[in-house]
């Protein structure tokens, strides 16, 4: 009789199904006007490491995250390892949650200084790095691999087929980004140690992220001081007013209809995921030959929800 469960596998394995330990990283990119954007992610990891022409990160992201757009037109990243100072980890926390860049920005607590490929600000889109990090992956995205240049930022509500295997837009809301690592940097404590010989005490103070696993917090380990994972809170979303969610509901269906009620029902939805959550009630109604979506369908499409989400629990 095997000592292990079997446990079913879903949509985000990695956080829903399994203990998963994964680097914390904010990945700096410039916006289209300029201005910087950071982004938090776990889901980065090396991919080539030897025996090709150049050495190469591996980063998965939602196509329509403010990261994704901007690799798409510019080709550019940073990718920062943050230390494991709790300030550090609440903004990182912060700013990893969706919305709009310049509303996540105009608070930004990070620090920035110029990186090492252009210390002369020549390139308007190499973005600069953050002064906490401990060391810095300054990256150029390959695009050419599998054609993935084909696919252009301005996608919001998802991308249509066909999809990529690997580099590119990977599905209509996850997309892949082989990097290529231009220059690593890394503060002079940790250079000695690397070039001189590394000790116990030589080793940088890295978080290890669990992912987002309830809707309330990430839950991550710091190094080395503590023995149990801490839970960062991540932050209420900020709510919608209710003209931009009747303009996205608009432009859902030309027959389905929602009732202003109904709509106010949505008002702490993130943005990013706005038009995916009307577009699930349009197409319930459609099931269902309801023309008008009032609270008492919504209501009924939440109770619907949750009810598959315990079957699936119950089926784990």
């Amino acid at each position: 009789m095997s000592s292990f469960n079997d446990l079913r596998i879903v949509d985000n394995f990695y956080q829903t199904s399994s203990f998963f330990p994964m680097p914390t990283v904010c990945i700096t990119t410039i916006n289209p006007d300029g201005s910087h954007n950071v982004g938090s992610y776990s889901l980065c990891f090396p991919y080539y490491i030897a025996g090709k022409d150049y050495y190469a990160m591996l980063l998965e992201c939602r196509n329509n995250s403010n990261t994704c757009q901007n690799l798409l037109r510019t080709g550019k990243c940073a990718i920062n390892f943050i230390p494991d100072d709790k300030k550090t980890f609440k903004e990182a926390v912060r700013l990893g949650f969706p919305g709009p860049s310049a509303d996540k920005m105009k608070d930004c607590k990070f620090e920035f200084e110029d990186g090492l490929v252009d210390p002369d600000n020549a390139d308007p889109d190499r973005p600069k790095v953050l002064t906490c990090a401990f060391q810095v992956f300054e990256c150029t995205w390959d695009d050419t691999l599998e054609d993935g240049g084909k696919y252009k930022p301005g996608e919001m509500d998802g991308y249509p087929e066909p999809y990529n295997n690997f580099n590119g837009i990977t599905s209509k809301f996850g997309a892949h980004f082989i990097l290529k690592i231009d220059k690593i940097l890394i503060k002079p404590k940790y250079y000695d140690a690397l070039v001189d010989g590394v000790t116990a005490k030589d080793f940088p103070p890295v978080p290890v992220d669990y992912g987002y696993r309830d809707s309330k917090y990430f839950w991550y380990s710091q190094f080395p001081r503590l023995k149990k994972p801490h839970a960062e809170p991540i932050p209420a979303p900020k709510e919608i007013d209710l003209a931009s969610i009747r303009f996205a509901a608009d432009r859902c269906d030309d027959k389905i209809k929602f009732t202003d009620e109904a709509l106010e029902m949505f008002v702490k939805v993130p943005r990013p995921f706005l038009k995916t959550v009307l577009m699930g009630c349009v197409d319930w109604a459609k099931e269902n030959d309801c023309e008008l979506i009032t609270p008492a369908e919504v209501k009924i499409i939440n109770d619907k929800r949750n009810a598959e989400k315990e079957a699936r629990k119950k089926k784990k």
